[in-house]
């Protein structure tokens, strides 16, 4: 019989680690199109004269081999989480094992991040003349900067008499975003070391939610097998320090507590955590006009349970409540990504042709998810659907937000970033891996996120 999450029949003893030829051919076909685009690419910068702004296309990255800090304490998370994940996650209890993934998730980021040292991987990041951290000593609290927020939204040229606007980051974003670090500085977490630890300890926890999510709609035993995936997520690599790793995490802990309220026992309890999801959930969209995409993901929860009601108290309740604050504090959400488009039209953006970012961009995130999750995406149909539904359901929402995202032109480039709110819910196909042959994916996942991070110089 079974265990609890042997996701595959018993291969014969001396090939049961190797992994399954067509996985291979799967991995060994994403190799060759990211070649090919890295070829494009550097045709088009070389012999076209595009400024596609991608210095070792598709990533924005230029080839710069070094070592750092953090190359040991990386190296020793990666083969701890190899050896010791699969076992723990199949055993340990939530109450132990949600503490252990988030701990194992922040010390995979932190040392990934530190491979590049404190200030050019942490402290820096966040506090560019194009980051949150350049425009905090402008304001004077975060109720001012909602009140003033969308005049500086358009630069002098798109907005005549315009004396000033927002950095990049600040203003392509709605001022949720803004308003965290706002916050930060006003309680004595200055500076960008602090933000920068801020975002990967939340970011950190992206993978506890995913895994709640999970557990909450019954399936435990999915949750279990994709964890020490979630945690040697290749994806870290930028999760530290790029605040799109903090809205991946947000917008995970808004599904995660919708699911909660969905499977809710008494009626109570559906209804504070019902409130609570519509806080987060919407409180996400103030984060990242992008993260409308993933309006699947909810939907999923709501179909897997059939709990509808809980809609009243997570839109009229939590939700309701965020828009009616940041609408009476002077933002309309609307109003800033119709200025946003008109921002994105006159950026580097205009530069980038959009066919080659199509495919490119796909190159990409597979930069992020790594080969383990090609291997599981190849297996998402092969499982019986009342087994895998959950998964299959939450998995194809992240594929389809990513898919939706690239041909709306929206996203010309640096998707390895701005695709982790949704890139963390496709890791979840891991979990349709052999178990035999989990180690061996595992250590593929840590070597690609090793390898990206010391050959890779990023600004994120």
């Amino acid at each position: 019989m079974r265990t609890a999450v042997e996701t595959a029949p018993r291969s014969a003893p001396r090939d049961r680690w190797r992994p399954a030829v067509p996985d291979v051919l799967v991995v060994a076909a994403a190799v060759v199109f990211a070649v090919a685009m890295w070829r494009w690419g550097r045709w088009l910068i070389d012999e076209r004269g595009y400024d596609l702004f991608v210095f070792f296309p598709p990533l924005l990255a230029g080839f710069e081999p070094h070592t750092g800090p953090g190359t040991v304490p990386a190296i020793v998370v990666a083969a701890l989480v190899v050896v010791f994940g699969p076992p723990l996650a199949t055993r340990l209890r939530r109450r132990v094992l949600f503490p252990l993934t988030w701990a194992a998730s922040f010390a995979w980021i932190t040392s990934l991040a530190l491979v590049d040292g404190w200030q050019r991987g942490i402290a820096d990041r966040l506090a560019t003349d194009q980051e949150y951290l350049h425009d905090v000593g402008r304001v004077d609290g975060i109720g001012q900067m909602l009140s003033i927020f969308s005049e500086h939204i358009l630069t002098a040229g798109q907005q005549p008499g315009q004396q000033w606007w927002w950095a990049t980051h600040v203003a392509a974003h709605p001022p949720g975003a803004f308003a965290v670090f706002i916050g930060l500085d006003r309680i004595g977490l200055s500076g960008g070391g602090w933000a920068g630890m801020v975002v990967i300890a939340v970011g950190a926890s992206a993978a506890v939610a995913t895994a709640v999510t999970l557990w909450a709609l019954g399936a435990e035993r999915w949750a279990r097998a994709a964890l020490p995936f979630a945690v040697l997520f290749p994806g870290a690599v930028w999760m530290g320090v790029a605040a799109d790793g903090l809205f991946a995490a947000v917008l995970a802990w808004g599904v995660a507590l919708l699911a909660l309220a969905a499977t809710a026992t008494t009626s109570a309890r559906a209804w504070l955590l019902g409130v609570a999801a519509g806080l987060v959930l919407v409180l996400s969209l103030y984060l990242n006009y992008g993260l409308v995409l993933a309006g699947l993901l909810p939907l999923v929860v709501l179909v897997l349970t059939r709990r509808t009601a809980v809609v009243v108290p997570a839109l009229l309740g939590g939700g309701g409540g965020v828009v009616a604050a940041f609408t009476l504090a002077g933002f309309w959400w609307y109003e800033g990504y119709e200025k946003l488009r008109l921002i994105y039209a006159a950026s580097i953006a205009s530069e980038r042709p959009y066919w080659y970012f199509v495919f490119a961009n796909l190159a990409a995130v597979g930069y992020v998810l790594g080969p383990a999750v090609l291997a599981g995406l190849r297996r998402l149909g092969t499982r019986p659907r009342s087994a895998a539904a959950p998964l299959a359901l939450l998995v194809a929402a992240g594929v389809a937000a990513m898919l939706v995202a690239n041909l709306s032109g929206m996203s010309k480039g640096e998707v390895e970033r701005i695709w982790l709110p949704f890139a963390i819910w496709v890791v979840q196909a891991t979990a349709l891996l052999p178990r035999s042959q989990v180690r061996v994916w595992l250590a593929a996942q840590a070597v690609l996120a090793l390898g990206v991070n010391h050959l890779l110089s990023m600004p994120w």
